[in-house]
């Protein structure tokens, strides 16, 4: 009989896949995927084509490109106030999620402990299994999703070597400022514990909020290994840029990963995110203001049909709290409204690492106007029939 490696084979399918599936199936309205209806910056996607056909498309370099690492570099400086080595502590990956994959696979040894906060991106834990590493989880709860500096302090132990954050936060929509920062640098102190940041949120944040870094923080930024990613930035999900920004030695091995999983990124794309993270700040307030506003408009729509939908402060999503419909199981309620109303959400129970029952449901708003207004109705009626 054939055995695969357990952590892959007895994983189910994603819910992600499962409503999206059945979107197509059903021709529902899928607000389930986080990606945007829009096809992204023009200029940018220009850049992209004008490379591939008149530069180079063999392989660059294993780092990334020196005008991508730079341009990497600079808009973090701009933007954040970070100063970053683009030699020595800048690497490109293919994708925000290869880019955790290295510093997962580079960072942990079987048997070391790594913090998890729940709910979570859902590669995260088959990647810290994946390298052998124990999960000790952390839960967050609606409304406010805080993190409570007390719970991860009490996680933390002499075989912790990391902690993974997730700010701003998906699903929840949260976003983590200096002050909730600077308590996980408190819960941290102490430890030889790094903090895997996987920021690439940090320019999708409203009412006139700014990203702070890990990178920004003390007692963090020593320890600390940045994400981004050009897919989220500039709603470019399939293009699969990523960014990684850590302290020289820590890169050093994260680079060793990555060299040994896609090796490098196509070159076009690298010199159209080069381009793009130029952009002037107005552009980047544009973007956040449209997302923004399409935020606003589901949020109406969906208090309009007696919802309640939770406060999103960053991110693609809103979150529905279904308690007050009498809802008392959130996979249940999403699977019957992708089937009854044509509408596809994510039951946020589904981040969570344990089986928890939750009654809030994300739907992402970065759709255009009528499909938002369309999914509203469709929303508004069904419940109506609850």
């Amino acid at each position: 009989m054939l055995s695969f490696n357990a952590v892959f084979s007895d994983l189910p399918v994603t819910v992600f896949e499962t409503m999206s599936r059945l979107a197509r199936d059903l021709g529902a309205i899928n607000l389930g995927q986080g990606f945007p209806d829009d096809p992204g910056p023009e200029d940018v996607r220009r850049r992209a084509a004008e490379a591939v056909l008149h530069e180079s498309n063999q392989y660059p370099p294993m780092m990334g490109s020196a005008d991508l690492r730079a341009a990497v570099a600079e808009h973090y400086r701009r933007f954040q106030g970070v100063t970053l080595d683009p030699e020595r502590e800048v690497l490109i990956t293919s994708g925000a999620t290869e880019a955790i994959a290295c510093a997962l696979l580079a960072l942990l040894e079987p048997g070391d402990e790594a913090v998890l906060l729940q709910p979570l991106y859902d590669a995260y834990l088959p990647l810290v299994l994946r390298a052998g590493g124990r999960p000790r989880l952390v839960s967050l709860t609606p409304p406010d999703w805080r993190l409570d500096e007390a719970a991860i302090r009490a996680a933390i132990g002499p075989r912790t070597k990391l902690v993974l954050l997730n700010n701003p936060l998906n699903p929840a929509g949260a976003v983590y400022g200096r002050a909730e920062l600077e308590g996980l640098a408190r819960a941290l102190a102490g430890s030889d514990a790094l903090l895997v940041a996987d920021e690439v949120w940090e320019h999708v944040v409203f009412d006139r909020r700014q990203h702070v870094s890990v990178m920004s923080v003390p007692g963090l930024a020593e320890r600390a290994v940045k994400i981004g990613s050009a897919g989220k930035i500039f709603g470019l999900t399939g293009w699969k840029v990523g960014f990684v920004c850590a302290p020289t030695a820590t890169l050093r091995v994260i680079a060793k990963a990555h060299q040994f999983l896609t090796f490098t990124t196509p070159p076009n794309l690298q010199a159209a995110v080069a381009y793009g993270l130029g952009k002037d700040a107005e552009w980047f307030e544009a973007m956040r203001a449209g997302l923004q506003a399409k935020r606003d408009r589901l949020a109406a729509g969906f208090a309009e049909a007696g919802l309640t939908p939770l406060p999103s402060a960053g991110t693609y999503f809103l979150n529905v709290d279904l308690a007050p419909l009498g809802v008392t199981d959130d996979a249940a309620f999403c699977d019957r409204l992708v089937r009854e109303a044509g509408v596809a959400a994510i039951p946020v129970s589904s981040f969570y690492a344990e089986s928890k029952v939750l009654t809030v449901a994300r739907f992402c708003f970065a759709k255009d106007d009528a499909t938002l207004d369309r999914a509203a109705e469709r929303v508004a009626a069904f419940t109506r029939r609850l």
